[in-house]
């Protein structure tokens, strides 16, 4: 009969509604995180998307009192939040003192992370620190070596610097790939322009004779120099590694200045925030640096460097 057609026809449109309705109420609740997903990942091919992994390099700024309402008991929660939000798999820190890597790993669970204070070699002074995430990467083997003259010698300042540095690194294997790779994170001197340069040649004859360029390495940091620079020029000429910003295949998002002031608004300053990889193995999808605000303080008076990356060729080395 004509009205038994009209039934279903009506039957059809409500069940259409309802399922539309909660659709976007489904979307309401995840939209924070799906959008911004969606978004920085546009143009990946699902191949490469399944095994890639989010890595950041990230000065969060010593905490002193001296920064008043931007000390870090006001903004441990920012700079958290942020890398969760973006979530980064893999990450370095800077300038970050015991209390600071306390913080972070209670409010970041399921990273683990390895570094070392870099006036002892245990817990005393900043911490050039990898967090990666646990369910991720499995820890293979770690340490740490001073940017000076005596590298195994806790404590000691390089050359002309103003304070005492350090590269932490880690080895680790890929639980979804199975590939091992390297991380390497430090802090350049903002003083000296002899312990920058020779911390960068020393940097590259490290991750030469530990890696031997056989797997992937990545490189991250505050290099407190441009890319103009006589140390910028070493580890790019006499190393595998690349800037991965130049490697990008999704266009650069974001300013190229990797800090500021903790103030939005400011003068920005110059690029000095890097992640190096070795092109041979990794395939750099994006890369951002990230100016998150709550649009009056940063989290930091540096801006964090995101990239994604992707194993390119694989490799099983011990």
């Amino acid at each position: 009969m004509w009205w038994s057609g009209i039934s279903i026809i009506v039957v059809t449109f409500v069940a259409a509604i309802v399922l539309m309705s909660t659709i976007l109420v489904l979307n309401r609740k995840t939209n924070a995180i799906t959008t911004t997903t969606k978004i920085l990942r546009t143009g990946i091919s699902e191949k490469y998307y399944k095994s890639s992994f989010r890595m950041m390099t990230y000065n969060i700024r010593f905490d002193t009192d001296r920064d008043g309402i931007n000390q870090w008991a006001f903004r441990k929660d920012r700079v958290a939040n942020l890398i969760r939000y973006h979530a980064a798999d893999l990450f370095g820190v800077q300038e970050a003192l015991p209390n600071q890597m306390f913080d972070l790993k209670n409010t970041l669970p399921g990273f683990e992370w390895y570094g070392a204070g870099r006036d002892d070699g245990k817990d005393k002074g900043e911490f050039s620190a990898v967090f990666y995430r646990s369910e991720r990467f499995e820890l293979l083997d770690k340490n740490t070596f001073w940017l000076s003259e005596t590298p195994e010698r806790p404590g000691i300042k390089g050359w002309d610097a103003d304070v005492t540095r350090v590269c932490s690194w880690v080895k680790l294997r890929d639980r979804y790939t199975h590939q091992i790779l390297y991380h390497f994170n430090t802090h350049f001197d903002h003083i000296g322009e002899i312990a920058r340069r020779e911390s960068a040649h020393l940097i590259v004859d490290r991750i030469y004779n530990i890696t031997k360029f056989q797997a992937p390495v990545i490189l991250t940091g505050d290099f407190n120099t441009g890319p103009d620079s006589d140390p910028y020029r070493a580890i790019i000429a006499n190393s595998s590694l690349e800037d991965a910003k130049d490697l990008t295949e999704i266009p650069h998002y974001g300013p190229n200045s990797t800090w500021s002031t903790f103030f939005v608004g400011q003068e920005l300053g110059d690029r000095i925030d890097y992640i190096f990889v070795t092109s041979h193995y990794l395939r750099v999808l994006q890369h951002a640096v990230l100016t998150d605000s709550d649009a009056r303080y940063y989290p930091s008076d540096h801006f964090p460097v995101l990239a994604e990356l992707s194993i390119k060729t694989q490799t099983h080395i011990n």
